[in-house]
């Protein structure tokens, strides 16, 4: 797996922000949003093209365009849903599938509880979306759930990761025979006792939608 810590200072300046505890709920949403599109910027460096021809006001030119099939974006549920409107702001032609996977907070391993995707993913580039890489297991079952249906390039997007999630992730998905990239705005301290990455931002799903009791 290839890692990219997007090195910008409007990532810091604004993941600086996002961490103070003090910034509420739509400031929050907002500068995801502004992140996201920073780091997607990053993460569609490879994005599928083909050459087309297009006529300017004086000449023909040569260009490219987006390949078919069209790339899918994933965002993990919930807190992925925070990350789709600054990915699909770069990149509005994207196709959008949704995955809901929980952590069991006793064993840390993630299962899911819904999913709405294609059956058959062979030939499509998937962006992955999920703020926070904390143990690691919510984000390696989902890329091996799109690699099952037949995916076969993976970005993942997160906000921030914790050194123990990403060798987790390197471990489970060493086999993996296609193209698998991490971009991150940071890489922080590590987790805590309760799988928390430190200093981190909290729970990042709470921060951009509140406490749903």
């Amino acid at each position: 797996m290839q890692i990219l810590v997007v090195d910008h200072p409007l990532v810091a300046h604004k993941l600086t922000t996002l961490r103070d505890e003090r910034t509420d709920s739509p400031t929050f949403r907002r500068l995801t949003e502004e992140l996201v599109t920073l780091l997607a910027y990053e993460a569609t460096r490879d994005v599928r093209t083909g050459p087309i021809s297009v006529t300017t006001p004086v000449a023909e030119a040569e260009g490219i365009k987006l390949t078919s099939p069209k790339p899918l974006v994933v965002p993990i549920l919930r807190a992925g849903l925070g990350m789709l409107e600054g990915m699909t702001r770069l990149l509005p032609t994207a196709e959008v599938g949704f995955l809901g996977m929980i952590r069991n907070e006793e064993t840390l391993n993630a299962s899911t509880y819904a999913e709405r995707l294609p059956e058959d993913l062979h030939g499509r580039q998937c962006y992955v979306l999920d703020p926070m890489l904390a143990t690691g297991g919510t984000l390696a079952a989902a890329i091996q759930f799109l690699v099952d249906r037949g995916a076969d390039h993976i970005t993942a997007i997160c906000i921030l990761a914790a050194p123990e999630g990403v060798e987790r992730i390197e471990r489970e998905l060493a086999d993996l025979d296609i193209p698998c990239t991490l971009v991150i705005a940071g890489m922080d301290s590590h987790l805590n006792d309760k799988g928390y990455i430190v200093p981190g931002l909290g729970d990042a799903g709470d921060r951009l939608y509140g406490v749903a009791q």
